[in-house]
């Protein structure tokens, strides 16, 4: 009898702990609605609740311009903030739970110098689509996101997927791509060249409907990816050993989660530049939440990234009055300081 209480106390405690994620994860949920009104209304002109929400839902009366500047301007920006976001934040999720690592990010590993080389070659040269030059920036930036992530792992597994030596290979694949970045600035024209630095600042001012619709579909197919691996991520979390004696391959895990993730990554910094930090400070803002729980963990992980970045984008509009920031400066100023906590706080 007293073991049948025993069990009866930890699965009501389990059920509790479970409603109390959920809970958090709705009311984050929430948050993240009413940022995204707000990014919205906040830009040069200043648009009220009900105009937005009028325009939005189609409304009563809506003045053209103003349906106009939501529609085609405001909103795009706003959307392809809420995807970067999340995919970047349950990228770094997954990099920090493979890498075993806090200090582990897309961004952290290299991944905006390759994507910058990527999208200077595409500036420089046209390549590869004479006809359409809107989608060369994005598609060279895509495959050298992936040709760099990649790249650490392979490196990686040499060295039996140490998160030290993923770490340093993911420097070592930054400062490769960084010095190739800077030869072709500095065979570039000025124009060029400051098409080059506009990108590298990483901007929502880039965002386009096909860039929203692109990178959304790559979200939501990775993220049903990942969802079958949540059980495997979860239990890797609690050490390679635990995870090989409950039979998991760990290897071909890393393999598939590490691809999901640099496809993630790929498809967030393709159409609006490099982004920092993100996919940093998310995932462990969710841990506190979730704890190592991937069925939680990515979610909440998700949630925090909308939130971080949007907050950002409406920062971005407000520090200078008629001037929007890219959006990578804001995330930097902002990611830094927790950086230096965490290292601080944590001894990593």
């Amino acid at each position: 009898m007293k073991n049948n209480s025993v069990v009866a106390d930890i699965v009501a405690n389990q059920r509790k702990l479970e409603r109390k994620r959920w809970f958090v994860i709705l009311s984050f949920l929430v948050i993240g609605v009413v940022s995204l009104i707000l990014d919205v209304m906040t830009g040069p002109a200043m648009l009220s609740v009900s105009e937005v929400v009028n325009s939005l839902f189609d409304i009563g009366e809506v003045d053209k311009m103003t349906d106009n500047i939501v529609h085609n301007l405001r909103l795009p920006m706003a959307l392809m903030a809420l995807v970067v976001g999340a995919t970047l934040a349950v990228g770094g999720a997954e990099i920090q739970t493979l890498l075993n690592n806090p200090m582990a990010s897309p961004y952290t590993l290299g991944v905006s110098s390759a994507a910058g080389f990527g999208a200077a070659i595409a500036f420089i040269s046209g390549f590869p689509f004479k006809n359409m030059p809107w989608v060369n920036a994005p598609f060279m930036a895509f495959m050298m996101t992936l040709t760099g992530t990649m790249a650490i792992y392979f490196l990686g597994k040499v060295k039996g997927m140490r998160a030290q030596s993923m770490v340093l290979f993911g420097i070592v694949t930054h400062f490769f791509f960084q010095a190739l970045l800077s030869l072709v600035q500095f065979r570039s024209t000025p124009e060029v060249a400051g098409q080059i630095v506009y990108w590298m600042f990483g901007s929502l001012l880039k965002a386009t409907w096909v860039g929203v619709f692109a990178s959304g579909f790559i979200f939501i197919l990775c993220a049903l990816l990942l969802s079958r691996y949540a059980w495997k991520l979860t239990a890797l979390s609690a050490g390679e050993e635990r995870a090989k004696s409950l039979g998991i391959d760990t290897d071909r895990v890393r393999l598939h989660v590490f691809l999901i993730s640099s496809l993630l990554t790929a498809g967030a910094v393709a159409f609006v530049g490099t982004i920092g930090f993100i996919g940093l400070v998310a995932p462990h803002f969710a841990r506190y939440f979730a704890g190592e729980d991937q069925r939680y963990l990515a979610p909440m992980a998700s949630l925090f990234g909308v939130l971080l970045i949007t907050f950002a984008s409406i920062l971005a509009k407000l520090i200078i009055p008629g001037i929007i920031i890219p959006i990578g400066i804001v995330t930097s100023l902002v990611g830094v300081p927790f950086l230096v906590f965490l290292i601080i706080r944590k001894g990593v």
